[in-house]
């Protein structure tokens, strides 16, 4: 058979993982596949609730602009429907009480939106719009254990329940394609080996980010602001961060982060002590006013990991990976959401394009493309952090030079009117990178002063 993914070759496709990616990606397939199999090691809940397979779940999401328009694309209507759910919507930076690099953001007319809200609540709505599909089926309570075929191709995967008093010899499940959307953690490299294949080489940049979550019902009505948020971004010189978002239903999301050795705690007493290190206590003061709803979870797994499936070697036709089981950030950056509804979308465009016969390394390719943005901006900021650690967080002299320029850039984007709008339609998706280096953005950032910006949190929007 040749190597081929269009819809003459691939009659059924499976999906190992079913969290977002896989699920948009299955969303795809079903436009090529006679059927479509997503395999999840849980069991789905039947209403929005926390489920194991998504640990960070219980923390801090955001689908920035760029997200929601791939979602929209995909799922039509999404957002609306999420907004329906009580989403809520936050304008930037009109709605956020913002300090970054030792200023506090005008609160100007938003550029940019995104979309605040649980985590748990979205993946629902994802799983009621694309199960509602016939051609897509699912099996629960399953994990993959290895692939069916040989170096030359993939033909299926070994399949094993889970739970107790499940068989425990694992079960084929033939397919002429398999998608590994199984997470950070995935297992492909051993499933690989297994078959005669080789791994993707794994490029990584760890700060040793770690962040704590707890869950807050707000303060009583405070007159003296109508903020919507508070972000405390964390900088070279200043590595503690906080943020406190809506969550739609009079809860917030309070998340504290720090690196490697000084890690938020989840003592609940320890973790409001935490607040105080931020570069201002607008944030910890907010915490004092609030009732606390849950524990603090804790969470450290945010690495940025990359694996170069585009790379020559001996790997199989009809295997591909997507979602963080391909290039997976630091969640500091909220982009993951937004990533695998883009990837999926260039699944859609590599497997439509009559141009070119849609083979596996090609579609990898477009695959991996699709994250390049969100790994540059992550694993360009993480680079920067004391303590960065991995095989990719050397940087040389072109490095610096845009690092120089990319701070005069931050530096000017908190009230700017040139440069603030580029830096932020970049930063969610909405604009190639090259928005911050278009000629009327470089001749601000290299000849204009900073302008100024407020002396302390500008606790109500700017008028206009």
């Amino acid at each position: 058979m040749a190597d081929e993914l269009g819809p003459r070759r691939t009659r059924h496709a499976v999906v190992v993982g079913g969290s977002l990616a896989g699920l948009l990606a299955a969303r795809v397939l079903s436009e090529h596949a006679e059927r479509v199999t997503v395999v999840e090691r849980d069991r789905y809940p039947q209403e929005p609730e926390y489920r194991p397979g998504v640990p960070q779940s219980r923390h801090l999401h955001v689908l920035i602009e760029g997200g929601q328009r791939a979602f929209d694309e995909l799922l039509p209507g999404f957002t609306t429907e999420l907004h329906g759910l009580g989403a809520p919507k936050l304008g930037v930076p009109r709605d956020m009480v913002q300090w970054q690099n030792g200023q506090w953001y005008a609160r100007t007319e938003p550029t940019v939106h995104f979309y605040a809200g649980p985590r748990d609540q979205l993946d629902w709505l994802v799983r009621e719009r694309v199960f509602a599909d016939p051609r897509i089926e699912r099996i629960e309570g399953t994990e993959a254990v290895g692939l069916l075929g040989d170096s030359t191709r993939v033909r299926g995967v070994l399949l094993r329940e889970r739970g107790a008093g499940a068989p425990k010899e694992p079960y084929p499940l033939e397919a002429d394609l398999v998608v590994d959307a199984s997470g950070r953690s995935t297992r492909a490299a051993d499933w690989l080996a297994g078959i005669g294949a080789e791994a993707a080489h794994e490029e990584t940049i760890d700060t040793g980010l770690a962040y704590g979550t707890r869950l807050f019902r707000s303060p009583a009505e405070d007159p003296s602001t109508d903020a919507r948020g508070y972000y405390i971004v964390p900088n070279p010189a200043q590595v503690y961060s906080g943020v406190i978002l809506p969550l739609g239903d009079g809860r917030h999301v309070v998340t504290l982060a720090g690196l490697r050795g000084d890690e938020p705690p989840t003592d609940e007493k320890l973790f409001e002590d935490f607040a105080r290190r931020l570069p201002h206590p607008v944030v910890a003061d907010w915490i004092a006013k609030a009732e606390p709803l849950t524990p603090v979870y804790g969470f450290r797994k945010t690495a940025n990991i990359r694996r170069r499936y585009d790379r020559p070697g001996r790997r199989p036709a009809g295997f591909l990976a997507t979602g963080d089981a391909l290039c997976a950030f630091n969640p500091i950056y909220g982009q993951g959401m937004a990533v695998a509804a883009l990837t999926a979308l260039a699944l859609r465009g590599a497997l439509a394009d009559t141009r070119r016969v849609p083979t596996t390394r090609r579609v990898q390719k477009a695959l991996l493309a699709a994250s390049q943005q969100a790994w540059d901006i992550s694993a360009g900021a993480d680079r920067t952090m004391p303590g960065a650690r991995g095989d990719a967080a050397r940087t040389g002299a072109l490095d610096k030079v845009t690092g120089w320029y990319l701070g005069r850039v931050a530096l000017r984007g908190a009230a700017h009117p040139v440069v603030g709008p580029a830096f932020r339609s970049a930063l969610h998706l909405t604009a190639p990178l090259t928005a911050v280096f278009a000629p009327a953005v470089v001749r601000a950032a290299l000849f204009d002063p900073v302008p100024e910006t407020p002396a302390g949190p500008p606790m109500r929007r700017q008028e206009t």
